[in-house]
């Protein structure tokens, strides 16, 4: 039989029986209002510290379609939805009446699928946009409240491919190896090194990105920054290099390196220097139809040493190459040694992907292209609470709040983890002296972290 344990009078333990009846008589229901999502107190307290709603009105570009719970809750329900980790429209079903999305929301039953539906497929590019302007101003707010003031930040751009099946507008075949012969869509994405967020994306049709594309997408960095940002470096792929996207970071005073998958630059043969198990080499040169020379750079690396890289190599007689265009100084190594970082975004735009960036909601493309940037903005919710959480356990430790605005402190964890450490804990909510309470279980072990992070974002929205 089933015992808890307890401590004694005289430091004894004692054993008190617990019946372990579950027959028929004793199946009761609750009249209490229960939700597994007890973890949105936390986000509700956080929209209100970054103000949320006043950025949202001053930001979002209401589309024709006006719905009867007002644009505001309507996007609120599209990231609810993607911060608790469903992916699929369809999945609103699941969440229709639970106590804490409905409280949020302020409804006593959430609209229907197919209201959601329509909503979104009345959204457009102009939509898209607002809600990166949107996700511009919130950073803002969020790096203040860290006391995180950086002067130079690392950006990775990467784009990735999202199979699709059925009509899907814009979807064409991929042309690389894993999706070939199969249609998708090529979503861009930027993130930024430091803190771990998506800075800018877009939904793309299956075509590989142009230069002109990527210059587009370099140009929106200096208005998506905090002001104390003076310094951006950018890394890309092979598919960023081009005479468009380099000019262009020139212009926005952007240090840049790109993989080269276009250029044949000659480099000179009394050039070459080792350094640990590699050479490298870099020269100057202006490729055919590029209106200014650049710096290129190479490592050389034999082919009894080589082993599996993302980049495609060229290939010679003994060795094989990796040649960057940058704009980077110092020297060969290290200019390579900075762009082989960028491996560490990977698992950031494959956590993004997961998160719903990469989900095919409709046929249409303009509501997957806004559909994308809700899935950012949700995505970054979840950092942005990681880096203030992280911030509020770097002030408990030193017990003093000295400023370091070039550092920043962040949970080293996935946001699957976060959900079930944060979000999934269950909660009753009540009514009581004219208020809604929330209450988490003593037995929980989860909620004392919980209550204690909510008090820390309680004290936050008093000061401000």
């Amino acid at each position: 039989m089933p015992s808890t344990r307890g401590e004694g009078v005289r430091g004894r333990e004692y054993e008190a029986p617990v019946r372990a009846d579950y027959g028929r008589d004793a199946v009761r229901e609750c009249s209490e209002r229960l939700t597994a999502f007890g973890g949105l107190l936390a986000l509700v307290k956080f929209l209100d510290l970054i103000g949320f709603e006043q950025a949202f009105a001053q930001h979002y570009v209401d589309p024709k379609r006006a719905p009867k719970l007002g644009n505001y809750r309507m996007v609120l329900g599209l990231l609810l939805l993607l911060f608790i980790g469903f992916q699929r429209l369809g999945h609103i079903a699941y969440v229709r009446t639970d106590a804490m999305v409905c409280g949020v929301l302020r409804v006593a039953l959430l609209p229907a699928v197919s209201t959601f539906w329509r909503y979104l497929q009345a959204l457009t590019i102009v939509q898209s946009a607002a809600l990166l302007r949107l996700g511009a101003a919130l950073r803002g707010r969020v790096w203040a409240l860290c006391e995180y003031r950086p002067t130079r930040v690392t950006v990775h751009s990467d784009t990735t491919v999202s199979t699709v099946y059925g009509a899907i507008e814009g979807a064409r075949k991929g042309h690389n190896t894993k999706h070939r012969g199969k249609k998708g869509l090529r979503p861009v994405l930027c993130c930024l090194t430091e803190t771990r967020e998506a800075l800018c994306g877009s939904q793309r049709r299956g075509e590989t990105i142009t230069t002109r594309e990527g210059a587009r997408q370099i140009r929106q960095f200096r208005n998506l920054l905090p002001p104390s940002v003076e310094g951006v470096r950018v890394h890309g792929d092979g598919e960023f290099i081009g005479w468009e996207s380099g000019p262009a970071c020139q212009a926005e005073g952007f240090e840049v390196t790109f993989g080269n998958k276009r250029c044949a630059p000659a480099f000179p043969e009394a050039g070459w220097y080792p350094h640990g198990e590699h050479e490298y080499n870099e020269c100057v040169y202006q490729p055919p139809n590029w209106e200014v020379q650049c710096r290129f750079v190479v490592r050389r690396i034999r082919k009894d040493a080589l082993r599996e890289r993302q980049l495609p190599l060229l290939d010679g007689a003994h060795y094989a190459y990796r040649i960057f265009v940058t704009s980077v100084p110092g020297r060969p190594h290290a200019v390579i040694a900075a762009y082989d970082q960028r491996a560490g975004g990977e698992p950031l735009i494959g956590e993004a992907q997961r998160e719903g960036v990469l989900a095919i909601p409709s046929k249409r493309f303009q509501a997957h292209h806004a559909f994308c940037q809700v899935g950012m903005l949700a995505s970054n919710l979840w950092r942005w609470m990681k880096l203030l959480a992280g911030h509020a356990a770097r002030q408990a430790q030193r017990r003093t709040p000295v400023p370091e605005p070039q550092r920043i402190t962040m949970p080293d964890h996935t946001v699957r983890i976060a959900r079930l450490k944060r979000l999934y804990v269950a909660a009753k909510i009540r009514f009581h002296g004219n208020r809604d309470e929330v209450r988490y279980s003593l037995h929980e072990q989860r909620a004392a972290g919980l209550t204690e992070f909510l008090g820390y974002l309680d004290r936050r929205r008093k000061a401000a």
